[in-house]
């Protein structure tokens, strides 16, 4: 049992990071492995809507998308982390989020996730809503925790000396681990998840 934590910031070792370093070892502490795969400084391009990810069975875009699509194949759960800019989430951890979903939300569809978020001081909320709009429209349980899963801080330490944010962050990774091993209790018991018919898109202009 895997969860792959995702840090969306530019920064190896920023507030992100750190919130979801929190969340990893609690997630390890409970059982499931984890691991945080950090998005780069390269550029991360928009989806297309070229529709080849549906031919190809993966984007045309050949970057970061591709290799975290790959990795979700054989995960169980994920945690999707950005900063907060300008009371939104980073563009490129949304480009990214886009892509994956669109091009291999299959290899997400009924595993749980979670969206984090890190600000210096407001924003966060709605941040949170962006990012976790993702995982409602793909079939995923979204993992909660005591508070809004956010926290606080321009820097690192800041973070770290933000003990409300700290424990939401403990126990969103503990809660995380205790529904994957609830769904591997149930897949072992027999119960599988339900079956999807073929999506149905109703246009309102006629």
């Amino acid at each position: 049992m895997k969860v792959l934590l995702f840090n969306g910031s530019i920064h190896k070792d920023g507030t992100t990071s750190a919130a979801l370093k929190i969340v990893a070892d609690a997630i390890i502490k409970n059982g499931v492995e984890a691991e945080i795969l950090q998005i780069g400084a390269a550029p991360v391009s928009d989806c297309l809507a070229c529709g080849k990810c549906a031919e190809f069975g993966r984007c045309v875009i050949n970057d970061v998308v591709n290799e975290w699509a790959e990795k979700a194949k054989d995960a169980d759960g994920f945690v999707f982390g950005s900063p907060v800019y300008y009371a939104h989430p980073d563009g490129r951890i949304l480009s990214a989020m886009d892509r994956l979903f669109y091009s291999a939300g299959r290899f997400l569809a009924h595993k749980p996730g979670a969206v984090i978020t890190a600000a210096r001081r407001a924003g966060n909320t709605a941040s949170l809503d962006v990012l976790a709009k993702h995982l409602t429209i793909n079939q995923m349980p979204v993992i909660s925790s005591t508070y809004w899963n956010m926290v606080f801080g321009a820097k690192k330490e800041d973070v770290l000396a933000d003990k409300e944010g700290v424990q939401t962050m403990e126990t969103l990774g503990a809660n995380m681990a205790w529904l994957i091993k609830c769904i591997k209790a149930g897949e072992n018991a027999g119960i599988t998840p339900p079956q999807t018919s073929a999506k149905i898109k109703t246009n309102f202009v006629r």
